[in-house]
Order: C-alpha cells, then sequence, then structure tokens
C-alpha cells in the first residue's frame, strides 16, 4: 500500500557529536548538486541501467580518481560504517593529493575498477552512493553516505531538505503479491520511505530516491527500481 506522508523536520542534535545547524548551512551552500546512485540494482524504463552503471559513467570520464578516508564519519565517528570509502575526481582528486591537511585521510590513486569494488563494499553495508557538485557545476565527488556522520545526507534529513537538496532518476516499487511484509527493507532505507504497520507494508513514494539499498537485500526479490517518468505514468 503506498501513503502520501509528509517529511518530518528534526532540527534537534540526533547525536552527542552532531553537525550543528550552521555548519551544516555553510556546507550545503557549495553543493551544487547531490544526486543517488543505485548500485546492484536495475532500472526499468525507456532504458535499462545494469549494476553501478551510471556510477561507472561517472568514474569512466574522470581524468583521475583519488580514494580517501570518508572526512564525515572521520570527524563524527557515530557509527562504524566503512571510512575509507571517499572518492574525488579531477581537481579535487589533486587537491587531496597534494594538500596537507588531508594527507591524514590517506588519499590514493585509484582505477575505475577499484573504485567500483569500494562502491559494492559499501552499498553491502547500508550505505547511499550520492554524486556531489562541490563549487562547480559538474560532480567531483562520489560519495558513501551515512544518514548519522555525512553532512549533506544528515542536513537533507535532518532538516527536510531532501526534496531541494536531493536528486535522483528512480525510484523503487514493490510487487505486494511477493512481499512477506518483512521488514528487511524497512530496515535497509534510509529515507523514511516504507514501514511496517498492522502487519503490511507501507510505502513512502515521494520520500524514495532510488539508492537500491532495499532492492538489493529484499529476501522474496519482490522490489525493483523503475525510471521515475515511469514511476509517474
Amino acid at each position: 500500500m503506498e501513503n502520501g506522508g509528509q517529511d518530518t523536520e528534526h532540527k534537534k542534535p540526533r547525536h552527542q557529536n552532531d553537525w550543528a545547524p550552521e555548519q551544516l548551512h555553510r556546507a550545503t551552500q557549495r553543493f551544487h548538486s547531490v544526486v543517488t546512485i543505485p548500485v546492484h540494482t536495475q532500472i526499468k524504463g525507456t532504458q535499462t541501467v545494469l549494476s553501478l552503471h551510471q556510477a561507472r559513467r561517472i568514474l569512466e570520464a574522470a581524468d583521475r580518481i583519488a580514494l580517501m578516508d570518508c572526512t564525515c564519519r572521520k570527524q563524527r565517528n557515530n557509527c562504524d560504517s566503512p571510512i575509507h570509502t571517499c572518492l574525488r575526481l579531477n581537481q579535487r582528486a589533486t587537491q587531496a593529493l597534494e594538500s596537507p591537511e588531508l594527507r591524514k585521510l590517506n588519499p590514493h590513486l585509484v582505477t575505475v575498477d577499484e573504485a567500483l569494488i569500494v562502491l559494492e563494499m559499501s552499498h553491502r553495508s547500508g550505505l547511499v552512493h550520492m554524486a556531489i557538485a562541490v563549487d562547480q557545476d559538474q560532480v567531483n565527488e562520489v560519495c558513501s553516505c551515512c544518514t548519522c556522520c555525512c553532512m549533506a545526507l544528515s542536513a537533507a534529513l535532518r532538516f527536510g531538505l531532501a526534496p531541494r537538496l536531493l536528486t535522483s532518476s528512480a525510484a523503487s516499487i514493490t510487487d505486494e503479491s511477493r512481499c512477506v511484509a518483512c521488514g528487511t527493507c524497512v530496515d535497509r532505507c534510509r529515507f523514511g520511505a516504507r514501514e511496517i504497520t498492522g502487519g503490511s507494508l507501507l510505502t513512502y513514494p515521494d520520500r524514495c530516491l532510488g539508492c537500491g539499498l532495499c532492492v538489493s537485500t529484499c529476501p522474496q526479490q519482490a522490489i525493483k527500481l523503475v525510471a521515475k517518468e515511469t514511476r509517474a505514468s
């Protein structure tokens, strides 16, 4: 069953070591765009997007890729998610490699295939992949974000900014005839788009950002991603 539930703003700190509102505000002003990237899923619409396809296209277009520790999780340390997951591209990669300040984040050059292995690992860990344009129009970071430490995702959820800050090309749909309401997808969803109520699954399509975390772990294979224009038709 689908429900048009509304987003709720949570402006109070959620963790002892949470970002201050003014920090989040300053940082999000630098983001030109933040786009979720489905991993290990298929998007059925006008074209099929294969596993890691969107991420590979972004990475292959880069002149260089630097892998480094996630600045946010390193600073906040609110969870035990993998840390060595941040991918910086082009000039941002050069900055990471040459900056004495960032040396503590262990930056080093990686190939496209090595970067994709990192994305696969972080997807299994329940992190949301986001392509971010920092201080420019083109993507120059591919991040694997948690909701408790990472600045962009944390701000989007805490202040109800997801519809304005985050975009995606896909959304999930569930085959109710196959769903057994086990709750696995609810635990995996980072956007509050799913819940179990009265033994049944409720979904909130407007909250779904198409990250695919629910798709890859559904034991009944009852969930798939579709292109948003298909979902709306």
